[in-house]
């Protein structure tokens, strides 16, 4: 595995950050079949922003590994916001590429999806949380090539993902939140304000760059925010393939009634303000 250590200016929305990468890319031979090779690169670019992650974070990435990676042929980024538990050590045994965050400050996640997708060297970037998996691995990536190779003619640049509870943890609760929350990201796509779950979000590389990816001033909603701004230029479209589960973690702690209020609040702050109410998104592990 090669290290190497660069200063890196990303878009105008983002400061010049110093990043370290772990690439195993170099010599793989994986990248040698396929349209990956027709491309001489990756056709799709696989961001997972972390932050001590180590409880989950393998399970994560086994499923996004193997025979799976093998069939799509795409790279694997993992992107650390600075931990201190095991995460990177795990990551080490996955990913193509890990980019460290090395300031004396705390990373917003938006700065961590930015740090991996200036890495990324696919036309898409599917950008999914740590403890975030596709519910049907293989019809999800077969469906991400699907849309990013055919013709574009409706001009969508971004998919959001339907976001359910794994079915061994739901709840009746998480049922019910997440038909509804699921049903207003659709609704918001449909009228063109754009909407996408920050769990998972599939963009356009070009798209991606074209609006400066994500806001690294914003603590939460940047997930929002980005969507927003991508259907100033497109459509924002959804795909029956791309629903993930992510962890209850979150719900489980606080409910569902302080979180949807703590959305919207910051919803709400950051189409007004640019900017979210919270100055700092909790960690739950």
């Amino acid at each position: 595995m090669i290290y190497y250590t660069y200063e890196l200016a990303t878009s105008e929305l983002s400061p010049t950050v110093k990043i370290q990468t772990s690439e195993r890319r170099v010599e793989s031979p994986r990248r040698r079949k396929g349209l990956s090779a027709v491309l001489d690169r990756p056709l799709i670019s696989v961001v997972v922003p972390v932050y001590q992650e180590e409880k989950l974070l393998r399970s994560t990435l086994e499923v996004l590994t193997g025979s799976l990676r093998e069939k799509f042929d795409y790279e694997l980024i993992v992107s650390d916001g600075g931990s201190t538990d095991r995460t990177v050590a795990i990551a080490e045994e996955f990913a193509d590429k890990i980019v460290l965050h090395e300031l004396d400050r705390r990373q917003t996640i938006a700065e961590g999806r930015n740090a991996g997708a200036a890495v990324a060297e696919g036309d898409i970037i599917v950008f999914i949380n740590g403890d975030t998996i596709p519910a049907d691995p293989p019809a999800f990536f077969a469906d991400v090539i699907q849309w990013s190779t055919q013709p574009n003619r409706d001009g969508t640049v971004a998919l959001a993902c339907a976001v359910r509870v794994a079915p061994h943890e739901r709840t009746i609760g998480d049922r019910m939140f997440h038909a509804f929350f699921n049903s207003y990201v659709r609704l918001l796509n449909f009228v063109g304000l754009g909407m996408g779950r920050g769990e998972c979000q599939i963009v356009r590389t070009w798209a991606f760059r074209m609006v400066g990816g994500y806001n690294p001033a914003i603590s939460a909603g940047e997930d929002f925010d980005l969507f927003r701004r991508l259907a100033r230029i497109g459509r924002i479209g959804q795909r029956a393939p791309g629903l993930v589960y992510e962890s209850p973690r979150r719900f489980r702690k606080y409910g569902y009634a302080r979180i949807l209020a703590e959305w919207c609040i910051n919803a709400v702050s950051v189409m007004i303000r640019k900017k979210a109410v919270s100055d700092e998104w909790e960690a739950v592990r």
